[in-house]
C-alpha cells in the first residue's frame, strides 16, 4: 500500500475507511486458508531490522509503506513460542500466536504482510527452535534464528551472540530447521574477532543451507557509536554464494546505496535510521519525523497494538529529535491505553472511527 503520503491530508473518516477495507481484504484471504509455497527474494532489497519492542505488526506496515522490501519482526524467544496457539482475530482482522491459558499475544501479523514477513527467533537448542518454527512457519516468508543480539538476557540463555562461539549448535540449530520445514530459513550475526574467523563461521553456515545470511558489521563488543565495519562485511560476501544483508550505520536513503557498493552484498538492513524516521526507506526522500510519529499512533490503534510496545516506540522516536520533558513526553508516559494516546496526538476521532467500524466491519 503506497497511500501513506496522501493519508496526512484526509479526513479521519476517510482514512479509517482505507485502513479498514484493506484490512477487510486480509481477512478475507487468511479465512480463505492462503497455502501458496512462499519465496523469499533478496537482491536490492531494502530490509527493516528486528527490533525488541518496536517491531510489531504496526511498525512492519509502517515501513513497507514507505518501502521496505523485507520486514523482520522482533525477536520471539522459543520457550514463549512453544506456548502458544495460532488465533484468527475477527475482531482486527489478524493472525494472533496466543499464550495458551491466556489473553497474550506473543506475536501478531496480517496476510498482508505474508510475502514479506520475517519471523526472528532466539534459541539455543534444536529441537525446541523446530517446534516453535513449526507453530509459525505458515504465517511468514522466512524463520530467522538469532546470533548477533549481544543483551545479557539472551546471552545468558546461550542464545543470540552467545551461538557464535558453539559452531557445532548453530550447524544442528539451522540443519534441523532446514530438514524438517519448507520455509526458508536464515540467520543474523555480528562480526568476530577477526575477519578470517567470522568467513569461516559464515561457511559454515551457508552449508547447512540457508537461504541467506544478514551479518552486522560491528562486534560483541562493540557500541552503537563504533563505526560498523563495512571492509569485513565485503570480506564475507566475497566468500559466499548465498545472498549476504549488510547491516551497519545506515541513516539515509543514499546509505542503502553506499554500504551496497562498498559490501557487495545483496540487501541491506537498517535498524536505528528506521525506528527514528521509517520514511528512510522511501526514495523520494524523508518526510517529517511528526508525520510518520502520528501514522504509526494510527496504525497501532488500527491494529490493537500492545500500548506499552507503542509507547517505547513513540519513546525512541521522541528522545532522538527532542526530549521526554517536554508536555507531549509527559503525557506519553502517562498514557494508559490506546485511548490515551489517541487523545495525546489529537487521533480521538480516528480511535472512535476505528473502534465504531469494527463491528459492522466482523458483521460482514
Amino acid at each position: 500500500m503506497n497511500g501513506t503520503f496522501s493519508f496526512f491530508f484526509h479526513s479521519p473518516f476517510k482514512i479509517v475507511s482505507q485502513h479498514l477495507a484493506l484490512r477487510f481484504v486480509a481477512f478475507l484471504l487468511i479465512s480463505r486458508g492462503n497455502s501458496e509455497a512462499v519465496t523469499m527474494e533478496y537482491e536490492n532489497k531494502l530490509v527493516l531490522a528486528p527490533m525488541v519492542r518496536v517491531g510489531t505488526l504496526p511498525f512492519r506496515l509502517l515501513a513497507a509503506d514507505y518501502g521496505a522490501d523485507i520486514t523482520y519482526a522482533e525477536e520471539i524467544i522459543d520457550h514463549k513460542m512453544i506456548k502458544c496457539e495460532r488465533v484468527v482475530n475477527e475482531y482486527i482482522g489478524s493472525t494472533d500466536f496466543v499464550e495458551k491459558g491466556t489473553d497474550n499475544v506473543v506475536f501478531r501479523t496480517c496476510n498482508q504482510e505474508k510475502n514479506r514477513l520475517v519471523f526472528q527467533m532466539g534459541t539455543s537448542d534444536a529441537v525446541r527452535a523446530l517446534k516453535a518454527a513449526q507453530i509459525v512457519c505458515k504465517d511468514v516468508a522466512a524463520v530467522d534464528i538469532n546470533m548477533g543480539c549481544p543483551k545479557s538476557f539472551s546471552v545468558s540463555g546461550g542464545m543470540g551472540a552467545a551461538l557464535l562461539t558453539k559452531p557445532d549448535l548453530i550447524h544442528d540449530i539451522l540443519t534441523t530447521l532446514r530438514r524438517n520445514m519448507d520455509t526458508p530459513v536464515t540467520c543474523k550475526i555480528r562480526l568476530l574477532k577477526s575477519s578470517q574467523d567470522t568467513v569461516e563461521l559464515a561457511r559454515r553456515i551457508e552449508k547447512t543451507g540457508v537461504s541467506a545470511l544478514a551479518v552486522h558489521g560491528r562486534k560483541v563488543a562493540d557500541r552503537p557509536r563504533d563505526p560498523a565495519k563495512w571492509n569485513e562485511i565485503a570480506d564475507i560476501v566475497s566468500a559466499l554464494s548465498i545472498p549476504v544483508i549488510a547491516n551497519g550505520d545506515v541513516f539515509e536513503y543514499d546509505d542503502f546505496e553506499r554500504i551496497k557498493v562498498a559490501t557487495g552484498a545483496s540487501a541491506v538492513m537498517v535498524a536505528r535510521g528506521a525506528l527514528w524516521n521509517a520514511s528512510i526507506f522511501s526514495p523520494k526522500g524523508k518526510i517529517h519525523w511528526e508525520d510518520v510519529k502520528r501514522e504509526y499512533v494510527r496504525k497501532s490503534i488500527l491494529w490493537d497494538n500492545d500500548v506499552k510496545s507503542t509507547k517505547h516506540t513513540l519513546k525512541e522516536m521522541i528522545t532522538h529529535y527532542s526530549c521526554l520533558e517536554l508536555p507531549e513526553g509527559k503525557a506519553l508516559i502517562k498514557s494508559e491505553n490506546l485511548a490515551d494516546l489517541a487523545k495525546v496526538y489529537g487521533e480521538e476521532e480516528y480511535f472512535r472511527l476505528v473502534s465504531d467500524n469494527r463491528f459492522s466491519l466482523n458483521g460482514h
